[in-house]
């Protein structure tokens, strides 16, 4: 007989969170370098998936709650699919396809993940995964991915970059993170803040804003004013579309962190703040004091924990679109991340979903949907190894993949590290973003003119930033 394990309450509310125009897939995408033998990568992908019970697991609903069980009747072809692209099958058909898929629901009728393995790209092959966010969260997936390359950290899933720049938004949380594990559990004071206020939303919105700790820090999630009304704001209509561009080689955007005066990751946002403004204004709209939010994950397990699963908080970073002047907007991200490290949104938002569970879904839609319509986008920023990786022999040349969006946003930025790179990804609806290249073309492009100001000017200590009006 199979076998069945209930599913936690915080999967459980990611589970529930698909909608029909927002599916809650996290999609990733491999591109190796050729000559690739094709059948022992299709192998060692499977050996290493298989190897977690999970991938053999259907979800099961009843009324007593959630449950993974064991699919009896598991079939590979279900999961797996080799394909070609159409013409000349370069990166636009490549986009084109990995669209289509991140629009596409997976069955439930079988565990919540597909591989497709795209033949001849480009002299190699491209590998398009499909993995329900219930399953695990990026960090998780990372381990995951680990278990499926060459060399002596497949089994142990260990080879993440450890970014000991202070510049990585998680190192920047540490504080936060490091409190949580040590004592501040969510089965606590915030389970039981979350767990009063999700049952009752109304009360919850009559909150008031100076309450203290944890009570205090989710009544601001939930009463915090909405950002700016875009054309990135809207109803989503289920039509998706990736980009990427080409990566930013990490050694420089370190130094030209440090020659400003600021983090790693002070710089990325401020480029995707400047892409998403060029952006308005190639549309002809007008950007002064345009505040875009982000719903930016924040990992919280302990060092070593790559379970399955989902473990992590979540803040709202304001992104300063508005702002016109390159340095400006850089100081005004800087400024904002720093007041991030006293709060208590990661373990709050832990908490709220961890209640969300356990109560009935039109709850949760509810109270989600306070927090969710006042971002404009989710982007998440994960740390990849440091080192090329190979698959069955096959060089892994690049690694991208694309957060799914909640509620109603209809844009999700993804940045990943990886062997000295850094990657941007962008997905978008194509009822409010159609052109999703035509704001990830103006990342690397924003990265440049800190680049220039680096080269052009004296550098400044790390200790003092530049003022905005040095340019």
């Amino acid at each position: 007989m199979s076998q069945r394990e209930r599913m936690s309450s915080v999967d459980t509310t990611w589970l529930r969170m698909d909608r029909p125009n927002n599916l809650m897939m996290i999609v990733g995408v491999w591109m190796l370098e050729g000559p690739v033998d094709l059948d022992a990568v299709e192998a060692q992908i499977v050996d290493g998936l298989l190897s977690y019970r999970r991938y053999r697991q259907r979800v099961e609903r009843g009324p007593a709650g959630i449950y993974w069980r064991d699919d009896p009747n598991f079939d590979l072809s279900h999961h797996l699919r080799r394909i070609r692209l159409p013409g000349r099958g370069g990166k636009p058909a490549l986009e084109r396809l990995v669209g289509e898929l991140a629009s596409e629901p997976l069955d439930p009728n079988h565990p919540l993940w597909t591989v497709h393995l795209v033949e001849r790209y480009e002299g190699g092959a491209a590998v398009i995964f499909r993995m329900h966010h219930a399953i695990a969260d990026g960090m998780a997936l990372m381990g995951v991915t680990m278990s499926l390359v060459d060399g002596p950290q497949r089994r142990s899933g260990d080879g993440a970059a450890e970014h000991a720049d202070e510049g990585w938004l998680q190192s920047l949380m540490a504080p936060v993170v490091a409190a949580i594990n040590s004592g501040a559990e969510v089965s606590g004071s915030t389970l039981k803040a979350a767990l009063d206020l999700a049952r009752n939303p109304l009360r919850a919105a009559g909150l008031l804003r100076d309450g203290a700790g944890v009570a205090g820090e989710l009544s601001h999630l939930l009463l915090m004013a909405t950002d700016t009304a875009t054309r990135f704001k809207g109803k989503p209509g289920g039509t998706k579309r990736v980009s990427w561009c080409e990566p930013l080689v990490l050694p420089e955007v370190k130094a030209v962190s440090r020659a400003l005066g600021c983090s790693i990751n002070d710089i990325l946002l401020s480029c995707v703040a400047g892409a998403m403004r060029r952006y308005l204004e190639d549309c002809g709209d007008k950007t002064k004091g345009v505040e875009c939010r982000a719903l930016v994950p924040i990992n919280l397990r302990q060092p070593g924990d790559l379970e399955l699963g989902n473990r992590f908080g979540i803040v709202g970073v304001e992104l300063p679109v508005g702002v016109e002047h390159p340095l400006e907007r850089l100081m005004t991200v800087r400024t904002r991340m720093q007041a991030l490290k006293t709060s208590y949104e990661p373990r709050t938002t832990l908490g709220l979903f961890a209640a969300l569970g356990y109560l009935p879904k039109l709850v949760q839609d509810q109270l989600f949907d306070l927090i969710v319509s006042r971002a404009t986008a989710v982007m998440t920023n994960v740390p990849g190894p440091d080192e090329p990786l190979t698959v069955a022999g096959s060089l892994l040349e690049q690694s991208l993949f694309w957060v799914p969006q909640t509620g109603d946003t209809g844009m999700g930025v993804s940045i990943l590290s990886y062997a000295g790179k850094v990657q941007f990804g962008l997905i978008t609806d194509v009822a409010l973003t159609p052109t999703p290249e035509a704001v990830v073309r103006h990342f690397p492009e924003e990265f440049e003119k800190y680049l220039y100001y680096v080269l052009l000017e004296p550098p400044a200590t790390t200790e003092e930033a530049p003022p905005p009006a040095a340019a």
